[in-house]
């Protein structure tokens, strides 16, 4: 494990957060939930039905201990939480209807989340993205001042660790969503112990070509600017402009990011999608995300291709997410 997960497992021990694991039949899932309970770093929560999650447990060799296991379809507060996701939902669900999506395993691990007897979840194991953010976007809802969620990826090698974003829900961000998504993926970066450098990518660096897509990112870089002067962004770069001095110097000799940014804003999920693959795969660097941000509670999202340390990790990312919303709010 990275330098950067031992110092976030050290800060989370201290405080233990509960994170709710849907997906209780995964053998991924189970696993990375004894590990975490054996590490005594976080206290996982496992959804399902407990015979199953048991037998699947068994079949793996995996040991829970006395790993809480709740069922959805045998839940003893299942008539409080109805009442709960019916008020949050305002008129859009009936008591009868509520009472059927509760035993979504999504939408019952999020609605623990917000009644307080969790502090954050983790899926999408073997759940799509739109299966696991709906249920948060309808419930936990976004934070004041954000209109829409984001995902970023938090790419780290060795000693070296960046913030690509956003890679993983808005497909065409305009200029105000992209300057929104850069100020939220800045505050992300400083949880991580970042002191972030913002870079707005584009095929452009400072109006060296001109289109709509151009412009487009040149305007939410104003834009993220004038909302939060304390921040250090800039943009329109290219990628090289924005990394490597020498090539800012010659491209972009006025910027403050000189070469030097650690956070990256690409202009549309396509490219960001590609960016953090490419960074992963070719790179080698390790890709954790999609964490999502912008929500009042932290949800994130695993990749169906994910092995136990991915959910570990993300498990611990969540954690330190909620605790760093507990000291700010």
């Amino acid at each position: 494990m990275s330098n950067l997960f031992n110092e976030i497992k050290a800060h989370v021990e201290k405080h233990k957060p509960t994170i709710v694991l849907p997906e209780g039949t995964d053998e991924r899932i189970l696993e990375a939930a004894a590990n975490l309970a054996n590490d005594k770093v976080v206290t996982p929560i496992l959804i399902g039905n407990v015979e199953e999650v048991q037998t699947k447990a068994k079949q793996n060799k995996i040991d829970l201990g006395t790993i809480t296991i709740l069922d959805p379809h045998n839940y003893d507060g299942m008539d409080e939480m109805v009442q709960s996701f019916v008020e949050r939902r305002k008129g859009k669900e009936t008591e009868e209807t509520a009472r059927e999506k509760l035993t979504d395993v999504n939408y019952f691990g999020t609605m623990l989340v917000h009644m307080d007897k969790a502090d954050g979840l983790v899926s999408g194991a073997a759940h799509s993205t739109g299966d696991t953010v709906r249920p948060a976007l309808q419930i936990i809802k976004t934070q004041p001042g954000i209109k829409r969620t984001s995902g970023v990826f938090v790419m780290v090698k060795d000693e070296h660790k960046f913030v690509f974003g956003d890679c993983a829900i808005n497909i065409a961000p305009n200029s105000e969503e992209l300057a929104e998504i850069a100020i939220a993926t800045a505050e992300t970066a400083k949880v991580f112990g970042l002191d972030p450098k913002v870079a707005m990518l584009s095929f452009s660096t400072k109006g060296s070509a001109s289109s709509i897509e151009t412009k487009k990112v040149s305007e939410a870089t104003k834009l993220a600017q004038e909302t939060r002067p304390d921040l250090v962004i800039d943009g329109e770069f290219q990628f090289d402009a924005a990394f490597v001095p020498a090539v800012a110097k010659k491209k972009a000799p006025d910027s403050p990011l000189q070469g030097e940014a650690n956070v990256f804003i690409f202009p549309s999920l396509e490219s960001g999608n590609l960016g953090y693959k490419i960074a992963q795969r070719l790179g080698g660097y390790d890709a954790i995300g999609p964490i999502l941000q912008g929500l009042n509670k932290p949800v994130n999202d695993l990749s169906r291709g994910c092995n136990a340390a991915d959910v570990y990790k993300l498990s611990l990312i969540t954690a330190m997410q909620s605790i760093n919303q507990k000291v700010t709010s």
